[in-house]
């Protein structure tokens, strides 16, 4: 049985956490707005960016680049002023700014989770927007962090959520929430369609992922427990189980890499456990 160690909890609905070098560790926090870090369970307010800060990185100049969806609650629904967008975030001062709010001229629906590839390229997701008269699409996107171009690899993508790049840096895989599948993508910088790699099974739906040093997918679980589902490049899955129907994303660090730290958002836990095998690390890390 999987042990637990709660590193920060009474969080807003967690997300996104960024391990950095001291050992604490960045979330957002989604229902507040906020920018916060945790460490052996103290919590530190960032910045408050508002709306709905989702998933974060280490961009190449050493700032927090964030992936914030506008608001996601039925309070936003008659809002015309919400705007997706990715923010870049000063750690020192705890300024952010505007890089990204629209692509080729149309907006971005709801930026989700971010990775950055080994050419400093920006990997995200846009899940689109769940809406009074349905469903807006989202889809996959390339970017440069400093603001200067960004592309759109997939369009129309039903529910697209956790982004990462294996470790040879060759393959993005992006997790489809509602149909609970793991696609594959070229690391090419241009409009291309998916390949299925594998389907969680049962009831449940998909959010944020890591990579493993292995190539495998970490991808949180939605359900009716919650779970960490391994998915290998071919397919295979395997899941650790968490206690929390919404677990939302996992995390790696450590000397070794198998410091797994996850949020659970229902509970509004970061919590930390040992992994059965080391993460990727990433390019960029604080």
């Amino acid at each position: 049985m999987t042990e637990w160690e709660v590193v920060a909890e009474g969080l807003g609905f967690p997300e996104g956490p960024v391990v950095m070098a001291d050992g604490s560790a960045i979330v957002v926090e989604s229902f507040s707005g906020r920018i916060t870090r945790c460490w052996n369970g103290r919590k530190e307010t960032v910045c408050e960016v508002g709306d709905g800060p989702n998933g974060a990185a280490i961009g190449p100049d050493g700032a927090l680049y964030v992936c914030n969806n506008g608001g996601i609650g039925p309070e936003y629904f008659a809002r015309m002023d919400r705007v997706g967008r990715i923010e870049r975030v000063d750690l020192s001062t705890g300024r952010y700014e505007r890089v990204y709010d629209a692509c080729d001229g149309r907006p971005l629906s709801a930026p989700n989770d971010l990775m950055f590839d080994c050419d400093g390229n920006l990997w995200f997701t846009d899940f689109g927007r769940l809406e009074t008269n349905g469903k807006r699409f989202g889809g996959l996107y390339c970017a440069r962090a400093d603001g200067s171009a960004i592309t759109r690899i997939f369009d129309n993508a039903l529910s697209y959520n956790g982004v990462g790049l294996s470790p040879d840096m060759c393959t993005v895989y992006v997790a489809d929430t509602f149909q609970a599948r793991v696609y594959a993508y070229d690391r090419k910088t241009e409009p291309q369609q998916p390949r299925l790699v594998g389907t969680v099974p049962g009831m449940v739906s998909l959010d944020s992922l890591a990579m493993a040093a292995s190539g495998n997918i970490c991808v949180a679980t939605i359900g009716e427990h919650g779970a960490i589902s391994a998915v290998t490049p071919r397919g295979i899955v395997t899941a650790v189980p968490t206690d929390d129907p919404v677990t939302t994303n996992i995390a790696f660090g450590g000397s070794d890499m198998r410091d797994a730290f996850v949020t659970l958002s229902m509970k509004g836990m970061l919590v930390r456990t040992r992994w059965n095998e080391p993460g990727m690390r990433l390019v960029y890390n604080g």
